[in-house]
């Protein structure tokens, strides 16, 4: 019989889990949005709401659309998939993208449940949950252990912000497009179901 924790926390009550003990509640409490900082702390996040549901499936379809349709060397992720950092952190994602390169140098070891490695592409989609401050901090900690492109999209704010290796975050007020410039070459994202 499967068991299942049901945690109900304030956000001053705070948990240190190890990345084995992260592991099992991840597998036991597959309902759960769970991560874990560098530091150890568990993070529980509450499942997101229909409008950033359906923003987010706009985004990873049509990343997927490209992927499949140029046949791009590499691996797409959705929100569920987590990664352990180089710092030691285990992040979600809403969606993401490995080159293969990278993806295939991998051992198997290290591929297991939350593979060892920082994604090259990510995107955050701010929900109505989400404090500007720590998605922005999760951005900059992508960045910092290996991320070469990231987008903060902010529904609430009609906002994105661009993170690079090289330099600030670039803000852009209502976009109608994206792209993934020399990371994912040819991809554009197409904003217009975003800030409905």
């Amino acid at each position: 019989m499967r068991q299942t924790l049901q945690l109900n926390l304030p956000n001053s009550v705070k948990f240190h889990v190890t990345a084995e003990q992260f592991a099992t509640l991840a597998t036991h409490n597959r309902d759960l949005r769970l991560e874990r900082t560098a530091t150890g702390e568990l993070i529980v996040n509450p499942p997101t709401g229909w409008e950033t549901g359906k923003r987010n499936i706009s985004i990873s379809g049509q990343l997927y659309r490209w992927y499949e349709d140029n046949d791009y060397p590499g691996e797409v992720f959705d929100s569920s998939s987590g990664f352990t950092l180089p710092d030691g952190a285990i992040l979600s994602p809403d969606t993401s993208w490995v080159s293969s390169e990278r993806w295939n140098a991998l051992t198997d070891t290290q591929r297991d449940t939350f593979p060892h490695i920082c994604p090259d592409f990510v995107v955050e989609l701010r929900s109505q949950s989400d404090a500007l401050k720590v998605i922005q901090a999760k951005m900059q900690e992508y960045l910092a252990n290996g991320t070469r492109l990231g987008w903060l999209i902010d529904p609430k704010r009609q906002i994105v912000e661009i993170y690079r290796a090289s330099g600030e975050p670039e803000v852009l007020s209502r976009p109608a497009n994206l792209s993934g410039e020399d990371v994912l070459p040819g991809f554009v994202l197409k904003l217009d179901r975003i800030w409905k």
